[in-house]
């Protein structure tokens, strides 16, 4: 693979997971992390990615997470319209990071009035600026790299939560191997926050559907509704179908 390939095919990565490592990257595609590091500090210097210790990350994560920061806005505009629709006064909503999260926060409407719990501080600004919206933010450590709250008290919080919906940011979704991403901490929390909910919602671009990660949040059928920017009737979407979820 030639270096402008190698370089195009991380900075995709990059833009659809948010964060990449090294050492998966190599793997994938067949050189050295030596090689890899070199590419991520290209890409770094040239302003397309942040660079940081064992891999790369999303510019949306550095410079705030502005539109044209955001990989596939469009879709996860739409994603954030269907979301919106499952939303109901009185409700306590519960949600993780990522930009999708965020542009479903910018689009809630004025009259709602809901509780929102989030580990999320892009999110929970977001909410702070609804005239009729409460926001809880669930407090520990904060991840920098992805901007939410991690660590054990965040997780015992959670765990005492009764949430009517769970919206949950997703890295990666498929049938088999269920919703998975790349971060230990984020995968906790996020483990919390699918046994606490009444509903859980999975937020997912369908260019992430039949993607894999190393670690495992829950398996498929732990899903009750899937939203993506897709018709509902999509072929993509049909094995989804299949196990029980309602698509969006």
């Amino acid at each position: 693979m030639l270096k402008r390939e190698r370089q195009a095919y991380i900075l995709h990565e990059v833009n659809l997971h948010n964060k990449v490592l090294s050492s998966h990257l190599s793997e994938q595609m067949q050189v050295s992390e030596d090689t890899i590091r070199r590419d991520l500090t290209a890409l770094a210097l040239e302003g397309k990615i942040l660079k940081v210790h064992g891999g790369g990350l999303s510019n949306s994560f550095h410079q705030g997470i502005a539109a044209q920061d955001v990989y596939a806005i469009d879709e996860k505009r739409t994603i954030a319209q269907k979301a919106i629709t499952l939303i109901k006064d009185g409700m306590y909503v519960l949600t993780t990071g990522g930009t999708t999260i965020v542009q479903l926060a910018r689009i809630l409407p004025a009259e709602l009035r809901a509780t929102f719990i989030t580990v999320s501080l892009p999110a929970a600004f977001e909410y702070a600026n609804h005239p009729n919206i409460d926001v809880i933010v669930i407090g520990d450590r904060l991840a920098k790299n992805s901007k939410i709250t991690v660590g054990g008290e965040a997780i015992s919080k959670i765990r005492d939560v009764r949430a009517d919906l769970c919206f949950l940011g997703v890295n990666a979704l498929d049938v088999k191997e269920g919703l998975t991403d790349n971060d230990w901490d984020v995968v906790q929390v996020k483990k919390a926050m699918v046994t606490t909910s009444r509903k859980v919602v999975a937020l997912c671009i369908s260019e992430k559907l039949n993607t894999v990660e190393h670690l495992k949040v829950c398996n498929t059928e732990a899903i009750d509704i899937l939203i993506t920017e897709l018709p509902p009737k999509a072929k993509k979407l049909q094995p989804y179908s299949n196990k029980g979820i309602r698509i969006l």
